[in-house]
């Protein structure tokens, strides 16, 4: 429109003709003489801009169906570029996503270095979900404890975490996921409290915790799968004897096939005689 009016302007005030007036000004003829059409689809402009403002949480395609209803015989398409045109897109929240750089992985070397931590979900028979948090120490493959519950809080972690330090002793660090239980303020200011390192993973990055994944799949596959929970009270007592099997009796093809428990006993051994004898050979 403004370089229109320039031309405009410059053949009134020099008298030129249009074709002069044009090319001084590397304009168009044709441009020039363009008459802008007026809007075919006004009246359904209108129409899905009223409709859209009744019913601001339908998206173009469920507004289309009822304008069809009401007798706009129009395509998908048309009422989908005007839809955009008008700018009617239903705002959608982006989820905060937490953002946690690559932990190095740490060189186990002894028991609680590491324990890993992290939830499994069942049913029970009457339908009611139940929550197991598991724990696994990373180098022994010892399962200290399997909490099961309804519900399982971050006091709740730490009070179960506090029991099995009174019966296997301290980690050193925690591994576990990004869940609401492990951020806490609570989980957190406890940690620091009994100065522990908290190791988070990458969000979907699970593998970064494979020791209790790897855990949990023979948990389902071995427990959850294999066995009827009809109580909360039955399936505490059916877990809690997977678990003693598992630590007990069950051969680990990663230990070398020694049970988890063997294999913790061997390596406390070791560390005993290690002390006893320093630069691990025996004194003169």
């Amino acid at each position: 429109m403004s370089a229109r009016r320039d031309v405009a302007l410059v053949m009134t005030e020099h008298r030129l003709s249009e074709r002069h007036a044009c090319k001084l000004l590397e304009l168009d003829r044709s441009t020039y003489r363009y008459e802008v059409r007026p809007d075919a689809n006004q009246a359904l402009r209108d129409a899905l801009v009223a409709l859209a403002r009744q019913k601001p949480r339908y998206g173009y395609r469920r507004l289309w169906a009822i304008l069809n209803r009401r007798g706009w015989a129009v395509n998908v398409k048309r009422i989908y570029r005007l839809y955009r045109e008008e700018g009617l897109m239903v705002g959608r929240l982006k989820r905060k996503r937490v953002t946690r750089e690559r932990v190095a992985e740490t060189l186990l070397s002894g028991p609680n270095q590491e324990w890993a931590l992290d939830f499994v979900s069942d049913t029970l028979a009457s339908g009611r979900g139940i929550r197991t948090l598991t724990i696994v120490d990373s180098y022994t493959r010892v399962c200290p404890t399997i909490e099961v519950s309804f519900g399982i809080g971050s006091q709740q972690v730490t009070r179960v975490l506090e029991r099995a330090f009174a019966e296997h002793g301290k980690p050193k660090t925690l591994r576990c996921d990004n869940g609401p239980e492990f951020t806490s303020r609570h989980f957190l200011a406890w940690c620091e409290e009994q100065g522990i390192t908290v190791i988070h993973i990458q969000p979907g990055k699970l593998m970064q915790n494979g020791h209790v994944e790897s855990f949990n799949g023979r948990f389902r596959d071995k427990c959850l799968n294999a066995n009827w929970f009809v109580s909360l009270a039955d399936a505490k007592r059916k877990i809690e004897s997977w678990r003693e099997e598992y630590n007990v009796e069950r051969p680990h093809s990663s230990l070398a096939y020694r049970t988890p428990a063997e294999f913790a006993k061997a390596c406390s051994e070791l560390t005993s005689w290690m002390v006893a004898t320093p630069l691990g050979r025996p004194s003169a």
